[in-house]
């Protein structure tokens, strides 16, 4: 594979944490929330921009202060203390132009806001009033899912180009013919259309590996087993029988035949692609959380990739994109995206689906909230966790890279 397709991850991973992070961020701005930065990356900060005050914006290197006159605002710099990024220190003066920032570990993104961990700011226990702390917990929840709400419309939208660009299908027609094969000495050429093997009907390219492997198989001791097929050459409507003497033990990647499949791409309409767009992220993110509940009552064997692993696949699925058309590269995007809202939706601490669990107790509790410290203490034994096995799994990536 050519390493410079792995800086399609870039994109690929940009965008799903771009989508997740505005959900997040829209929604905070709409509950009335401050938001203190919008981060891509976890820090440290490479750069930042934020709007000033006399209008204008001014430019943030390297996590360092803005400027002299507020010295940063006494904001701490730090992934790991509230929902998507970080708290605010108590009694810090409140700065309501939101830190646009690129940060050095690309794993991911955050979205900090004050009183994310129920943060107080005084001795009566009073909650700044912009604060997250400070909202309902119906509008907390809706912040809190708004990020793997937009993941999901996010896989909807890629799923729906991708079928408006076309479809791969693969059809009983031949795409290629090695040269000197049991197909190419029987008069097989590019374009013909397989009709039938053995007097057994196919419509599909693999019925007709399926049906000539059976044939094969049944007759393992010989050289070569003769196959009857029913053909139509490209641009002739009469069918004609042809015998091809297939290869019980063909060389690497010819198959028995010597032929190849030829990829047909359907298109589909405008007005169509949306209802398969919504169909095909119903059923991939059903066979995501049934991946997941096989994997943890051990009916399957665990399968992670973490950010090295995904990198790879998508070097190799951004390879194909010369032949294949966008229709790979798409469906990846969209399933990551979708993968990136079922793994945040768990109620695990520091995802997601942790916080609004934390909130589901407090609205059982009839509103007593957790202590602020007992709830980061608890994010922060869930971030360690996480961390931790992305760690292992990042490890297990490096060692199976060229496997």
């Amino acid at each position: 594979m050519n390493n410079w397709y792995l800086l399609a991850a870039i994109p690929v991973f940009g965008l799903c944490i771009l989508v997740h992070e505005f959900g997040h961020f829209i929604t905070a701005k709409w509950a009335g929330i401050r938001v203190e930065e919008f981060g891509l990356g976890f820090p440290p900060r490479i750069v930042g921009i934020q709007r000033k005050d006399n209008g204008g914006w001014r430019v943030i290197w390297f996590g360092g202060p803005r400027n002299e006159e507020d010295d940063y605002n006494g904001l701490e710099q730090t992934p790991f203390g509230g929902t998507s990024g970080g708290a605010s220190k108590p009694g810090a003066q409140p700065d309501n132009h939101t830190i646009y920032s690129l940060n050095l570990l690309p794993i991911g993104g955050f979205v900090r806001m004050p009183g994310e961990n129920g943060d107080m700011y005084d001795e009566d226990g009073k909650y700044d009033p912009q604060s997250f702390a400070a909202k309902p917990a119906g509008k907390r929840i809706i912040v809190l899912c708004a990020g793997v709400t937009m993941n999901v419309i996010l896989a909807m939208v890629l799923f729906t180009i991708a079928y408006t660009q076309g479809e791969p299908t693969y059809p009983a027609v031949i795409g290629n013919v090695e040269a000197g094969s049991p197909a190419a000495i029987a008069g097989m050429k590019p374009g013909d259309t397989i009709l039938s093997v053995d007097g057994h009907p196919v419509h599909l390219f693999s019925d007709v590996v399926t049906d000539v492997n059976t044939i094969v198989q049944a007759h393992s001791k010989q050289s070569h087993v003769p196959v009857q097929l029913v053909i139509v050459h490209q641009g002739q409507k009469t069918p004609i029988s042809i015998t091809v003497n297939a290869r019980v033990n063909p060389p690497p990647n010819q198959g028995h035949l010597g032929v190849e499949e030829k990829i047909v791409y359907v298109s589909s309409p405008v007005w169509e692609a949306p209802f398969k767009g919504v169909a095909n992220t119903v059923v991939v993110t059903g066979q995501f959380i049934s991946s997941i509940v096989q994997m943890i009552t051990g009916a399957i064997k665990p399968q992670l990739a973490g950010p090295v692993g995904i990198v790879k696949i998508t070097g190799e699925v951004a390879q194909t994109i010369p032949d294949l058309g966008w229709w790979p590269i798409l469906n990846l995007t969209a399933i990551l995206s979708l993968n990136l809202a079922i793994i945040n939706i768990l109620p695990f601490p520091a995802l997601d689906g942790g916080r609004v669990l934390l909130v589901v107790i407090e609205i059982l509790r009839g509103g007593k909230r957790l202590k602020p410290e007992r709830e980061g203490l608890i994010n922060l034994i869930g971030m360690a966790i996480l961390l931790t096995l992305m760690v292992v799994i990042t490890i297990s990536d490096i060692m199976h890279w060229g496997s």
